[in-house]
Order: C-alpha cells, then structure tokens, then sequence
C-alpha cells in the first residue's frame, strides 16, 4: 500500500524548483490537491462538476477557481476547499506548491498541495459538485494515457481512475503530484495538451 509521510512529500515538493507561468491575460487561479485519510487509507479528493454549471460542466476537477481580488494562490485554494467541499484547512496544512499549468480556456492554475490530519468527512456544496471521489494514493499510481489530436502537436493526457479518463487540466496536475510526491520524480507535465472539448 502506497503511503505518504508529511515530511517526505513537503521535501520533495520543495525540492521541484516549481515553474510559474506569467501570462499577463490569463486569469490566475488556484487548486488544492488535499492528502487525507479515510478508513485508514490514504488519498486525494477529485470532483465531478455539475452537468448545469456554465463553465467546465461535468468535467472532472480538484478544489479550487480563480482567485478573488487580493488573494493569493494558498488563500484562494483554501477558500474554495472550504466552499466546495466544506474542508476548513489553515495554512499550516500547505505542503507547498507544484507546477503552474496553463489552460486553453484562459487560466493559469497553480495547484497547492495540503495535508489535511485525522479523518474529517467532507460536506461538498452541491451547486458545485455533483460527485465527490477519495482516490486513493494506490488508485493514484496508475500508467497513464497519451492520445495525439489534430488540433495540437502535444499528447492528450488521460488518467483512468474513478471508472473513467479524468484528462487535463486535472489529469496533469493529479500526475505531477504522483510522480513527485509518491514517486519522488521531478517530472513535468506542461507538455501535455487538454482534450478539445477542455479547451472552452
């Protein structure tokens, strides 16, 4: 069974030497990749977006949205956490921060990874999610997918988890997260292309 150690991951993340993107029309914005556990194995939350939201129905996500005026990528994270998911993690719970990633729709995400102690049961907001996933940290280990696209000269990335293909932008950062904290690798992901219909 694949374990993390609070201390372990914060060294590795650390140790990335993460990239920012500065995109001066891209809108920023934050997600949280949460390390918990639920009984007694350890994993991620991962959400399935309402069918009805205007942006991104359906699609599959982590925590997190644009940041609000003012808000910095720790503080947005964890305010959409405690929105979407009703989790109220503090700042002490940030591990630190993994690579930003780019998206066609016209953001730049900067995923914050947390480490959230005991066992506290979500309460996700149901104008938000329409399903909530605990992916466990060996569901996490899983080969990925590349498919090539006409529309682009990059690979599609796909992760086969939750009984389906969860694609970019979650499916890359979800991977970075596995090869550098789980698998102690300094991998890269913003190579990787979001499937078409993403890119809205």
């Amino acid at each position: 069974m694949i374990t993390a150690e609070r201390t372990l991951a914060a060294t590795r993340i650390a140790g990335l030497g993460r990239r920012e993107v500065s995109s001066p029309e891209a809108r920023p914005a934050a997600v949280a990749i949460i390390i918990a556990e639920r009984a007694g194995k350890q994993g991620i939350w991962l959400m399935k977006r309402p069918a009805t939201m205007r942006r991104h129905a359906a699609q599959y996500a982590l925590p997190g949205g644009r940041l609000d005026p003012g808000e910095d990528h720790v503080t947005a994270a964890l305010r959409e956490t405690q929105e979407e998911i009703g989790l109220d993690l503090g700042a002490d719970s940030v591990l630190g921060m993994l690579d930003d990633y780019p998206t066609r729709s016209g953001f730049v995400i900067t995923p914050v990874v947390c480490w959230a102690d005991g066992e506290a049961e979500p309460t996700p907001s149901p104008d938000e999610v329409a399903q909530l996933f605990f992916v466990t940290l060996d569901e996490l280990m899983v080969e990925p997918r590349f498919l090539t696209i006409p529309e682009s000269d990059r690979p599609v990335i796909q992760l086969p988890i939750v009984g389906a293909l969860v694609h970019a932008p979650t499916a890359a950062v979800i991977y970075q997260f596995a090869e550098v904290v789980l698998r102690g690798r300094s991998t890269r992901v913003d190579g990787f292309e979001q499937p078409v219909f993403a890119w809205r």
